[in-house]
């Protein structure tokens, strides 16, 4: 097309894609994981204060809390480890919450499996299975679901590395 910069710049060059390499990938990692701690933090200490001091049942208290570390991470994410990727819209909160929420199914699926299925009832097998095992697998994915459908770069079509 003449007189548009729509196919390559004004050289005729076609339009360069944003490379996401293994550096890219480490450097994403690292600050996913600085955000995912943070909001494990503000989840943690909100369902500790909202079952102690205020009383509430474990169900609302969780469920304000999770709400919480969902926000954090997600102004983490969005305004620190994917600020290149400018997600705009509400589109790219509500599939933030939805990867989060299969993350925390998996985790949940980990527990119930372990706890009613194989019959491992004891406090500690519940937190292997749930917060050990259950979130190692929760947080591949919400690696991978924040990282391919969240927070896309141009040129990144849903592969793992990118």
């Amino acid at each position: 097309m003449v007189g548009t910069r729509a196919w390559g710049d004004r050289h005729g060059a076609p339009p360069r894609r944003r490379f996401t390499g293994p550096r890219t990938t480490r450097r994403e990692l690292l600050g996913f994981a600085a955000v995912g701690l943070l909001a494990y933090g503000v989840d943690l200490a909100l369902f500790t204060g909202l079952r102690g001091p205020a009383a509430l049942d474990p169900l609302t208290a969780k469920a304000l809390s999770f709400t919480a570390g969902c926000a954090v991470a997600y102004g983490g994410n969005a305004l620190g480890t994917y600020r290149h990727t400018r997600p705009r819209g509400l589109r790219p909160c509500a599939l933030f919450l939805a990867v989060n929420a299969a993350g925390a199914a998996v985790q949940l699926l980990c527990l119930t499996i372990s706890h009613y299925g194989l019959g491992l009832t004891s406090q500690r097998a519940d937190i292997v299975s749930g917060a050990g095992i259950g979130m190692a697998l929760a947080t591949v994915l919400r690696f991978w679901g924040i990282r391919t459908l969240v927070f896309r770069t141009e040129g990144r079509v849903g592969s793992w590395t990118g």
